[in-house]
């Protein structure tokens, strides 16, 4: 009685008829299958590509911020006449003059 109760219980058998008739869905599982996991690998790819670009635009920034106040700096009057006294000119303590049209 034990023997017919693990004959019957054997899987192996039926189990590989069951794959045979169905090779079409198989394949089909391992291609989703497939599929899935390229696409995890290309979303993966893609957000390291945006956190790279988000570092890169962040050290732009950084650069222009510090450019732009540099050159702010420089543009005052006071800074201009430090580096024109090395050439040898002078601006007018004055100011610029301004020209009025009738």
């Amino acid at each position: 009685m034990a023997n017919k109760l693990l004959s019957g219980l054997n899987f192996s058998h039926h189990t590989t008829e069951w794959v045979f008739a169905n090779v079409r869905f198989v394949l089909f599982l391992g291609f989703l299958a497939i599929v899935y996991i390229a696409n995890a690998h290309f979303a993966e790819k893609n957000v390291r590509g945006i956190q790279q670009l988000q570092r890169e635009i962040k050290e732009l920034k950084w650069d222009y911020i510090s450019i732009k106040s540099e050159t702010m700096y420089k543009s005052m009057q006071s800074q201009m006449d430090v580096s024109l006294e090395r050439t040898g000119l002078d601006l007018e303590p004055e100011g610029p003059k301004v020209i009025e049209i009738e």
